[in-house]
C-alpha cells in the first residue's frame, strides 16, 4: 500500500500541509502532481469534458477548468495504482490536516475492508444524513449513507476499484466526487470510516482551487438546479439500494 498526495504546485499555500500530510502518512507516501486545469491546453480539455452527460442523472452545471483538473488528478492516482501493481492507495488531496492517531486507526480498521469494499471514504464533514452500520469495533464506525456524500478529501482506494472507476471514465461529464455518487454506475455503493481522523483546510491554506464566482442571479438558479439534481440524486440511490437488497 502507498499514499499519493494530491498537489498543485502553484497553491503555494498548502506545502506545509503536504508535508506535514506526508510525514503522518500510515503508509510511504509521495507527492501525486495535481493536473492543472487552467493550464490544460483547449484541444486536450475538450477530448475529456465533451459536455453532455453520459451518465444519469444529468449533471447540469458545466464545469469550471479546476474541477476538470480535479477529476484528472484522481484518475492519474487510479492509474498509478494499477501500473505499479499495488494492492490499492491512499488518496489524500491537499487541503486537509489529519490527526496521526486517529486517522493512522481509522485507516487500519478500512484497510481490512478495503477488499470487500473497493472505495473507503474519510469524510471532512459529520455524516449528517441516515447510515447502515456495517462493522464497528473499538470506537471506529464503517457505515454506508444511504446518499453518498461529496468530498474527494481522502479516501482508500482497491486496485479493483481503481480499474473499474477509470474503465467507465474515459470521458469526465460531472465533477469526480460528484460521479461517486452514483453506485448504479459504478456497481458499488459508497462506504466511510467514522470517525475518520480527518480535517479540512481549504479556507486555512488559500481556499479553494476549483470553485468559481457567480452573480447573485446565476447563484440563486444554481440554487434551483442543484437542489433538483440532489433530490434525483437521493431518489436513484434510494432505487440502487433496493435492488441491491434484492439480490
Amino acid at each position: 500500500m502507498k499514499c499519493f498526495v494530491i498537489h498543485l504546485d502553484r497553491a503555494e499555500g498548502r506545502k506545509a500541509a503536504v508535508e506535514r500530510l506526508l510525514a503522518d502518512s500510515p503508509y510511504p507516501a509521495e507527492i501525486l502532481p495535481a493536473c492543472d486545469g487552467e493550464a490544460m491546453p483547449d484541444a486536450e480539455r475538450e477530448v475529456l469534458y465533451p459536455g453532455p452527460s453520459h451518465f444519469d442523472p444529468p449533471y447540469p452545471f458545466h464545469l469550471g477548468y479546476g474541477e476538470v483538473g480535479c477529476f484528472v488528478s484522481h484518475m492519474w492516482a487510479w492509474q498509478k495504482i494499477v501500473d505499479e501493481g499495488l494492492p490499492g492507495a491512499l488518496i489524500l488531496e491537499d487541503d486537509v490536516e489529519t490527526d496521526r492517531d486517529v486517522f493512522a486507526r481509522a485507516v487500519a480498521f478500512a484497510e481490512r475492508h478495503l477488499p470487500e469494499h473497493g472505495y473507503i471514504q474519510f469524510q471532512v464533514r459529520k455524516m449528517r444524513r441516515e447510515v447502515i452500520v456495517l462493522d464497528e469495533a473499538d470506537g471506529f464506525k464503517l457505515v454506508q449513507p444511504k446518499t453518498a456524500p461529496r468530498r474527494t478529501s481522502a479516501q482508500l482506494v482497491s486496485a479493483k476499484a481503481a480499474a473499474r472507476l477509470l474503465e467507465i471514465n474515459k470521458t469526465i461529464d460531472r465533477p469526480v466526487d460528484g460521479m461517486l455518487q452514483l453506485s448504479w454506475e459504478i456497481g458499488f455503493p459508497m462506504v466511510c470510516m467514522v470517525p475518520s481522523g480527518v480535517r479540512d483546510l481549504t479556507k486555512a491554506s488559500g481556499g479553494s482551487t476549483v470553485s468559481r464566482g457567480r452573480t447573485k442571479l446565476a447563484a440563486l438558479t444554481a440554487e434551483i438546479k442543484r437542489a433538483f439534481y440532489r433530490a434525483k440524486i437521493r431518489q436513484m440511490s434510494r432505487e440502487f439500494r433496493r435492488r441491491q437488497a434484492r439480490r
